[in-house]
């Protein structure tokens, strides 16, 4: 038996580690897997693990308010490392990019533990862009033993970055966990759903918002704030928008858009209920990357509210369109995907370049082949 640690504490880590842990919890005749939860977004973490029957096994609970990158970083590193000593495992996981991804790998190095990353090979190229995620998946990267990549040009960033070994391509694991969350909504009914958000007419076009990146707060924040409000006012459409609890975001929404009558500004929702509100949009536009990597899986173009990305995959395969924050081309792709059914359709027809929900088990089985060996 190989002791399995899978380390995460933010939402979009859950997600994408959630599939993970059932495929290893299914091969458990090979593997011994536990769950240490750093909690570095506790109520939005609780959720994803709630909605799918998750039970942590070490819980380091270090969100605090208003908490620094140099408070997160100095408190998982000095907590691990009794969880360590007890567990000892063979190989630790860790996913993405957050603070919680780069902490976990380097204690894992300090105590000679092997570490695989989930997730492995994105890149901007901008080690400010985005901040502070691009500089702690290149740290992973150099600490990690095993690359989990979601595509082919991820392995490619890596071998042009000098590693060579154990590089795996493999989809993404959110499509994995797309593809799960959607089974339990429908086995449940989305009668919950349609009641919660019964003040919203989904018989028109909705368009489903979401933004939050740091690098984008002050002008370029208000920019996108003024394109919606230029489409709700051009196009007879339904905008949800959840807004991120930081006042950097909430502010410039509410003064701007929060008189506007077809613009829905709701708190953040949970797991569950963006996926159900993302499968019933028309389109969406978004900062977030795991966003970019689910809404085409459902035949949703994206518009992406940022300079750069690192997920280009969409970007080339035509799923995704990169806007910027520039008010007249947010419009003007707004305008036509809702003007333009050819425009449209060819965006929504592309096949997702990030996988075909079978990433996990892929995983597994390679890790069984590596330690038959």
């Amino acid at each position: 038996m190989k002791k399995i640690l899978l380390i995460f504490g933010t939402r979009p880590e859950a997600i994408k580690m959630a599939p993970l842990y059932f495929a290893l919890k299914d091969a458990s005749d090979f593997f011994d897997v536990k769950i240490c939860l750093s909690a570095q977004h506790r109520e939005m973490l609780d959720q994803v693990l709630d909605f799918f029957n998750i039970k942590a096994d070490y819980d380091l609970n270090l969100m605090a308010a208003n908490q620094t990158l140099f408070d997160i970083t100095a408190k998982i590193l000095s907590n691990i490392e009794q969880v360590l000593a007890d567990f000892q495992p063979d190989l630790i996981f860790v996913q993405g990019d957050t603070t919680t991804t780069f902490s976990g790998a380097l204690a894992a190095y300090y105590k000679k533990i092997k570490v695989a990353h989930l997730e492995a090979g994105l890149r901007s190229n901008n080690k400010y862009s985005p901040f502070p995620e691009e500089i702690n998946r290149r740290l992973t990267s150099v600490i990690a033993d095993f690359h989990f990549t979601p595509t082919e040009s991820n392995r490619q960033n890596l071998l042009h970055d000098g590693f060579e070994n154990h590089i795996y391509v493999t989809g993404n694991t959110v499509i994995d966990a797309l593809f799960q969350g959607l089974e339990l909504i429908k086995s449940k009914g989305d009668a919950p759903f349609r009641d919660e958000f019964k003040a919203i007419d989904f018989f028109k076009k909705v368009i489903l918002v979401t933004g939050h990146r740091r690098e984008s707060f002050g002008l370029p924040f208000e920019s996108i704030c003024n394109a919606l409000k230029k489409i709700a006012r051009n196009f007879d459409v339904e905008i949800i928008y959840p807004v991120h609890l930081n006042p950097n975001v909430r502010k410039p929404v509410k003064e701007i858009l929060g008189n506007v009558k077809n613009i829905h500004l709701i708190n953040p929702v949970d797991y569950p209920t963006m996926l159900w509100l993302m499968n019933n949009s028309y389109f969406v536009l978004t900062d977030s990357g795991g966003v970019q990597e689910e809404a085409p899986s459902l035949g949703k173009p994206v518009l992406v509210l940022r300079d750069i990305t690192e997920r280009m995959e969409g970007i080339d395969a035509g799923t995704a369109k990169l806007v910027g924050t520039n008010e007249d081309i947010i419009f003007n792709n707004a305008k036509n995907l809702l003007e333009k059914v050819g425009f449209y359709n060819e965006m929504a027809q592309k096949n997702n370049p990030y996988g075909d929900g079978k990433a996990a088990k892929k995983i597994v089985e390679i890790l069984k082949k590596y330690y038959k060996r």
